[in-house]
C-alpha cells in the first residue's frame, strides 16, 4: 500500500460518521474496538480510487454516489466474510442424521416434494454448497425432489465468487472425499489445483443479494431450514430481535434455525424452541 496512505489518520468524527453509514446501510454495529479494522479496510478503498484522505472518501460516499455503487463497495470491504466448507461440522451432522430423515418421511407421507433451505449471510458460497451436498446425499433421486437453497448476502463481491463456484484446493479439504468426488470437479492449472462445483449441485442453489435488515424480504414462501451463522454478532440487540422475528416468520412449523457457535437467543424474546446449543426449532 502507498506509504502516504498508511499514515493517514481517521478522526473520531469521521469514524462515527462511517459507523453510522454502515449501521444504516447494513445494520452492522461498529464499536470503538473496530476502529483500526475500519481504518485498514477503508484505506484499501482509498487506494483503489486514488484518493488521499478519509474526508474525500466521505464526500464521495455521501454526495457523489447517487446509485450507491461505492457504498456497496464500502459495505463489502467492512463486512467480515469468514466461511468454510462444513464449518461447525456438527450442524451438518445434525442436519443429515436428525433433520433430513424426519423431513423426508413427512413429505413422503404428505405426497409433497418441495424442500427449501435458506443460507442467510452465505458469503463466498461454501455454506450453501455444503447444505446442498447434505441434501443431495440424503434424497432419493428417483423421487425427483424439488429441493432448492436460497443463498443471500449483502456483498456483491462475495456473491460473484459464490456463483462462480470455483475454490482453491486448500478450501475443499474439509469436504469428505466421497462428497468431493460426487459434487466437485478437480482442475489443474498454472495457478495451482482448483475444484469447481458440479452443475447438478450448482443448480440446487440460487444466489441473491439481500440486506437482512431490510424492512421487507423479497420472498413469500417458508423454509424448512434456515442457517444464519456468525452474522447476528455484528448487530445490536434490537436488530437481532427483528431478525429472529423474521426468521420465525419465514420458517415452516417443524423447521430449524441454525446460528453460530458464538451466538445464542437467550436475551431475545422468541417462540423458537431450544433444541441444543445453536440449534432451534419452530414448533
Amino acid at each position: 500500500m502507498n506509504q502516504i496512505l498508511t499514515n493517514i489518520e481517521l478522526s473520531d468524527r469521521l469514524y462515527y460518521e462511517f459507523a453510522k453509514i454502515v449501521y444504516d446501510g447494513a445494520g452492522i454495529s461498529l464499536g470503538d474496538a473496530k476502529r483500526e479494522l475500519v481504518r485498514s479496510r477503508l484505506l484499501e478503498r482509498l487506494q483503489a480510487l486514488n484518493l488521499f484522505s478519509f474526508e474525500h472518501y466521505h464526500h464521495l460516499i455521501t454526495r457523489c454516489d447517487p446509485e450507491g455503487e461505492e457504498l456497496a463497495n464500502m459495505l463489502d470491504a467492512i463486512s467480515t466474510n469468514k466461511t468454510d466448507f462444513f464449518r461447525e461440522s456438527r450442524h451438518f451432522l445434525f442436519l443429515a442424521e436428525t433433520v433430513m430423515p424426519v423431513l423426508i418421511d413427512k413429505y413422503k407421507r404428505a405426497g409433497a416434494r418441495r424442500i427449501r433451505f435458506w443460507s442467510a449471510g452465505c458469503s463466498s458460497g461454501e455454506e450453501p454448497y455444503t447444505m446442498a451436498m447434505v441434501l443431495r446425499d440424503a434424497l432419493d433421486e428417483s423421487r425427483r425432489w424439488d429441493a432448492r437453497i436460497l443463498a443471500t448476502d449483502i456483498s456483491t463481491a462475495m456473491l460473484r465468487t459464490a456463483a462462480e463456484g470455483r475454490y482453491e484446493e486448500s478450501k475443499v479439504k474439509p469436504v469428505p472425499s466421497r462428497m468431493r468426488l460426487a459434487n466437485l470437479t478437480r482442475e489443474t492449472t498454472l495457478e495451482g489445483v482448483f475444484y469447481r462445483v458440479r452443475p447438478e449441485l450448482k443448480r440446487m442453489v440460487v444466489f441473491r443479494k439481500l440486506n437482512l435488515t431490510s424492512e421487507k424480504h423479497p420472498f413469500s414462501g417458508r423454509f424448512d431450514v434456515v442457517f444464519c451463522r456468525n452474522v447476528m454478532i455484528y448487530f445490536d440487540r434490537p436488530t437481532q430481535q427483528e431478525l429472529v422475528n423474521k426468521f420465525y416468520q419465514y420458517t415452516r412449523p417443524g423447521g430449524y434455525l441454525f446460528i453460530g457457535q458464538s451466538e445464542n437467543l437467550n436475551a431475545l424474546r422468541t417462540p423458537f424452541r431450544f433444541v441444543k446449543p445453536t440449534i432451534y426449532l419452530r414448533p
